[in-house]
């Protein structure tokens, strides 16, 4: 595909997560020949249904440089959300980024709520339960599997 804007110029390195249920952090890094006057833009689209936004709350360098954002209030979705990087400057045109992102995959989980063991004699040995992680899932929570280590027999 051909990119407008001086060759170089985009974002690298570009990652988010979510965290905290609704938080998600996005980060990158300037392109390695943008000028240095480069301010880079963050919008993203939940699905195709929703209106694009831009990031309301930038994390800046100690250039005040956009380097990454700070999402509050995120669901996740079934489709993949579109996230665009765009940059300006004076002197050049910046390429763009951008990609699409399946948001569950890229959730850190809190741990189960609720977790209990109750341990006989008998044969039985124990019963554990817990209750399902606090998520920004809004379609499928019923998704989840778990692992259990059982150290100190």
């Amino acid at each position: 595909p051909v990119f407008a804007g001086m060759k170089g110029s985009a974002i690298e390195n570009f990652s988010c997560v979510i965290y905290n249920i609704f938080l998600m952090n996005c980060t990158w890094q300037a392109g390695r020949d943008a000028p240095a006057d480069t301010q880079y833009f963050l919008f993203w689209q939940k699905s195709r249904d929703e209106e694009e936004m831009e990031c309301e709350l930038y994390i800046q360098d100690e250039n005040c440089r956009n380097v990454g954002c700070i999402f509050q209030n995120v669901s996740i979705g079934i489709e993949k959300a579109y996230f665009l990087v765009n940059g300006s400057s004076k002197n050049s045109l910046i390429q763009f980024y951008d990609e699409y992102i399946d948001l569950y995959k890229i959730e850190i989980l809190t741990a189960p709520l609720h977790v209990t063991a109750h341990c006989t004699r008998d044969p039985m040995g124990c019963i554990i339960t817990w209750h399902p992680p606090l998520t920004s899932h809004v379609e499928n929570t019923k998704c989840f599997q778990y692992e259990i280590s059982i150290q100190n027999k």
